[in-house]
């Protein structure tokens, strides 16, 4: 939570900023890329606490549209293809048991855009709402036990900044914190919470149209 307090503060701080237009009121920009969604390195325990889980990252295209609804300030939705996740229960033996789990994490975020004749790069930073919805997640037991996790809505935070090319090209670079956490259930029994708070760090080419 430090982490996206950190990143709200930064975002209520930019928009009391003021800078020369980034974009007009009614601009649109579409970019694509790659994300890498890293879940934090302390994901949670289950059961009580038996089962300390363990959840990794992925690497998968994303696509961005953004529309300015005033000079400076876009309105971006983040779809990307479905990340894929291994996870990794574990209890104080050492003993492992493996999941997995696909998800889609689309994200809605008001952005402000900074700019300046003298700026080479063009930052921003913005704050929205993620909706993340699991599916096809699977647990490697005997006996055919069914493994749920449930969809999650939280805070966005953004940073990133745009390297210029053209007049309406650019490559961004950006990073996003999410508050993700997901109720696990076993068979239907709710056995405890995955905290993944990930972090999501991205490349793309951005279009202005």
């Amino acid at each position: 939570m430090m982490k996206l307090k950190t990143l709200l503060v930064a975002t209520a701080t930019a928009f009391t900023m003021a800078s020369a237009f980034a974009a007009p009121a009614g601009t649109w920009s579409l970019g694509v890329g790659a994300g890498y969604v890293m879940p934090d390195s302390d994901n949670g325990s289950v059961l009580d606490g038996a089962l300390e889980v363990d959840v990794d990252g992925d690497v998968r295209p994303t696509i961005t549209a953004e529309y300015f609804v005033a000079d400076n300030f876009g309105i971006e939705l983040l779809a990307a293809t479905p990340f894929k996740h291994d996870i990794s229960l574990s209890d104080a033996d050492g003993n492992v048991i493996d999941a997995r789990t696909k998800h889609l994490p689309p994200t809605l975020s008001l952005q402000y855009h900074f700019d300046g004749a003298d700026m080479p790069v063009k930052p921003f930073i913005g704050v929205g709402v993620n909706y993340t919805t699991f599916f096809d997640e699977r647990i490697y037991l005997a006996n055919g036990n069914d493994l749920d996790l449930d969809d999650s809505v939280g805070v966005a935070g953004h940073v990133g900044v745009d390297i210029p090319f053209s007049a309406s090209e650019a490559v961004r670079v950006d990073a996003r914190y999410i508050d993700l956490e997901s109720d696990v259930k076993l068979n239907d029994q709710d056995i405890g919470t995955a905290e993944i708070n990930p972090w999501v760090f991205g490349v793309s080419y951005v279009k202005n149209f």
